[in-house]
């Protein structure tokens, strides 16, 4: 999991350096919250039905777990961003 955040952190970077101007950090912020309630409860519908438990329970445990990972993600991915539109600005002076 700390390589994978890495990884985001470096693609952040990558993304805020290529592309000019600044980018809409609460847009992706948003973004990220909206993905991780969807794989949550997709893949909380899936474990309810094939371990048999609580739907809800399942469903519920699974969308808080996945929006909690998709958020702390995105915060690497952001913070990148800021690094990569401040290195950015640093070449054009």
């Amino acid at each position: 999991m700390e390589l994978l955040a890495l990884l985001l952190l470096f693609l952040g970077i990558v993304y805020g350096y290529v592309r000019p101007g600044k980018e809409d950090r609460v847009k992706m912020f948003k973004n990220a919250f909206i993905i991780g309630v969807i794989f949550g409860v997709i893949f909380g519908l899936i474990g309810a039905f094939l371990v048999g438990g609580s739907l809800i329970a399942m469903t519920l445990g699974a969308t808080i777990g996945f929006v909690i990972l998709a958020i702390i993600f995105a915060l690497f991915f952001i913070v990148g961003t800021i690094i990569g539109d401040f290195l950015e600005k640093f070449k054009k002076k």
